[in-house]
C-alpha cells in the first residue's frame, strides 16, 4: 500500500472542536475537544456509556453533532454524508457479506469508490497481502475462523487507501489467543502506514497499552484525560484516569510539606504541586507494593490471597481501606488473618489533588 493514502482520501488527521452529540435532549457526548495527528494511533477507552463510540461515529457520519465540527485534515467533514468522507471502518462484527467471496467483500468499497475496473484486483490483492490472507481470496466468510474474518474487514477498510482508519472495538469478539495475534498484526500495519491516522475505540485496557501512541480517557459522555500510555499510567491526573487505565491503589490522605498523612500513618510522597493541610488522593499502583520492611510501611491484615502464576495479589486491610500488592516469587504465602507489612518508594506514589476525579 506504499505507506501512503490514496489521493482522495483525507489528510492530515483528525479534530473534534467542541463536538457535543445528543439523542432526545440526552448528551452522549459532551463538547468534545480532540486531534489526531497524521499517523497517530488514538485509542478512546472508557467503560459502556463513556461516549467512545459515539465519537467514532461522528467522525464516521453516522451521527451528527447538535453543535461543534469534526475535520479531516483541514476539510470541515462535519455535514458531509459518510460515503463522501473516504474513511476506511472496521467494527466489532465484521459484517461481511456472507454470499460474496473474500475477494469481492475486499472488492466492495473499491467499487463504491469508482476505482476503475482494471485497477481492482491489483488493490485488493495489495490489502490481502497485508493482512496476510492473500490465500483466502476464494473463501467465503464461513469458512474462516473469527480471526481470519477480522482480517478481512481491516483489508477491505484498507483497500480504499484511507487517510483516516476507524476501529471500533475491533477484537472484542475474539477469543484471548486470537486477541494477542491481531494486536500485534495491527502494530505491523501501524508501522507500515506511516501516514494514516487511526482512531480506536476499546473498553480493554491492555489493547489501548499495546496499541496507541496516545490515550484519550472517556467517562460520562466527557473527555476525562489524554496523554501517551506512560504518562497515563505513571503519573495519571485523575482518581478515573489511575483506576481506570490499569490497576490503582487509591488512598485518602491528608497533606503536609513533603509527606501525608494515611490514617496515623506518615507516608514521604512528593507534594509540591499540592496544597498543605488539603485533602487529596493517594495512588500507587499494586506491583509497586513490596511486601516486608521498607521505607513507607503500612501494616495490616490479610483479607485475601490470590495465586496468578507469576505473582501473588494480597489483599491487605490497612486503617479500614483495602490495600492491594502483587509479589513475585513468596516463598511462604501469608494467610488469611496474618499481620503483615507493605511498603512503597517514595518515587513510586502519585498524590491526586481533590476535586480531580473526574476532568
Amino acid at each position: 500500500m506504499s505507506g501512503s493514502a490514496s489521493p482522495g482520501a483525507p489528510r492530515g488527521g483528525i479534530r473534534f472542536d467542541g463536538v457535543t452529540v445528543a439523542y432526545q435532549h440526552a448528551v452522549v457526548l459532551d463538547s468534545l475537544d480532540l486531534s489526531v495527528e497524521p499517523g497517530e494511533v488514538m485509542a478512546l477507552l472508557g467503560p459502556s456509556g463513556s461516549g467512545k463510540t459515539t465519537a467514532l461515529r461522528a467522525v464516521a457520519g453516522f451521527v451528527q453533532p447538535v453543535r461543534g465540527r469534526i475535520f479531516l485534515g483541514d476539510r470541515d467533514v462535519t455535514r458531509l454524508p459518510p460515503h463522501r468522507r473516504g474513511i476506511g471502518m472496521v467494527v466489532q462484527q465484521y459484517a461481511l457479506f456472507p454470499h460474496m467471496r473474500v475477494e469481492d467483500n475486499v472488492a466492495f468499497g473499491l467499487k463504491a469508490h469508482r476505482v476503475p475496473k482494471a485497477g481492482i484486483a491489483a488493490r485488493v490483492t495489495e490489502a490481502l497481502a497485508m493482512t496476510g490472507m492473500d490465500g483466502y481470496a476464494k473463501r467465503y466468510p464461513r469458512e474462516l475462523s473469527g480471526g481470519q474474518q477480522q482480517r478481512v474487514a481491516i483489508a477491505r477498510a484498507l483497500a480504499i487507501r484511507p487517510g483516516v482508519l476507524l476501529l471500533d472495538e475491533p477484537l472484542s469478539a475474539l477469543d484471548a489467543q486470537l486477541r494477542s495475534g491481531m494486536l500485534a498484526e495491527l502494530a505491523r500495519l501501524h508501522r507500515e502506514l506511516p501516514d494514516v491516522s487511526i482512531l480506536y475505540v476499546t473498553h480493554d485496557q491492555v489493547e489501548a497499552l499495546t496499541l496507541a501512541d496516545r490515550i484519550a480517557v472517556m467517562d460520562k459522555a466527557r473527555l476525562q484525560d489524554c496523554g501517551t500510555p506512560q504518562d497515563l499510567y505513571r503519573r495519571p491526573r485523575t482518581e478515573f484516569t489511575a483506576s481506570f487505565v490499569g490497576n490503582a491503589n487509591l488512598l485518602p490522605v491528608r497533606v503536609g510539606s513533603g509527606s501525608v498523612l494515611f490514617g496515623d500513618t506518615e507516608l514521604s510522597v512528593a507534594t509540591d504541586e499540592a496544597a498543605w493541610g488539603s485533602s487529596a488522593t493517594l495512588c500507587v499502583r499494586p506491583h509497586l507494593v513490596g511486601l516486608g520492611a521498607g521505607p513507607n510501611a503500612l501494616r495490616g491484615t490479610v483479607a485475601e490471597v490470590q495465586w496468578r502464576g507469576s505473582t501473588h495479589r494480597l489483599y491487605v486491610d490497612v486503617a479500614g481501606h483495602r490495600v492491594k500488592a502483587d509479589v513475585r516469587e513468596l516463598k511462604v504465602t501469608p494467610a488469611i488473618g496474618d499481620e503483615v507489612t507493605l511498603h512503597f518508594a517514595r518515587e513510586d506514589a502519585v498524590l491526586l489533588a481533590a476535586g480531580v476525579s473526574h476532568g
